[in-house]
């Protein structure tokens, strides 16, 4: 069976096909609709062939469908008929979920998404928990809003790695994992990691996409 992976983010959507080794993208933004995404990915995957579809969602995703428009996108999204509009199986997930689930090596993982917004989601024994932590309440504003790439971009990296430390530091101590992986874009502009930390595999959403096919979802 071959799996496109499709990974939609607030800047690029990537995508992958099993037997491919040339990950592919195009830009995305806040005039993306999911129509003009799956226009988008069929021209960026012409030559692919796939029997099924894993998309990563950035927002929020109950029972494989989005159940909230995304921050970062054109909205459009709540309702949406993906699977008809591939024309084949299709399997939604949280995009920081997925990136999670292609970086887990078992017992009880936290992972933190730093990219255009901030993704979290808990794996614990096996079962993926997706979190839209990044939109609770902090100081004077949410989490994401310290930590995501406007954040970095206005206040620098300084006070942004300043913050993404405290950020990290609290959610930790309330949620008490064994392992804690740090990915999306940004992650890697950290000047050093806070302790039990690691970065995640550049690759881990495309390895997430198709382990979803692996297991039930």
């Amino acid at each position: 069976m071959n799996v496109l992976v499709v990974d939609v983010g607030g800047t690029n959507v990537k995508l992958l096909a099993t037997g491919q080794t040339e990950r592919r993208r195009f830009p995305s933004g806040r005039e993306m609709t999911p129509r003009r995404m799956i226009a988008g990915v069929r021209k960026a995957a012409e030559g692919w062939s796939w029997d099924v579809v894993s998309l990563g969602y950035p927002g929020f995703v109950i029972r494989g469908k989005p159940v909230a428009e995304p921050h970062n996108l054109a909205h459009g999204w709540v309702g949406f008929d993906f699977t008809a509009a591939f024309g084949c199986p299709v399997k939604v997930i949280n995009d920081a979920a997925m990136q999670a689930l292609g970086n887990y090596k078992g017992g009880k993982m936290l992972f933190l998404g730093f990219g255009t917004g901030f993704g979290t989601t808990l794996i614990v024994d096996g079962v993926v928990e997706p979190m839209e932590l990044g939109h609770l309440p902090y100081r004077r504003a949410t989490y994401e809003d310290y930590v995501g790439a406007a954040a970095l971009e206005k206040a620098g990296k300084k006070k942004w790695r300043k913050d993404v430390a405290d950020v990290i530091g609290k959610l930790v101590a309330a949620l008490e994992p064994d392992d804690i992986v740090l990915g999306g874009g940004n992650a890697r502009k950290l000047k050093e990691l806070p302790d039990g930390c690691r970065v995640g595999d550049g690759t881990a959403a495309f390895r997430g996409g198709f382990r979803l096919w692996e297991r039930p979802l």
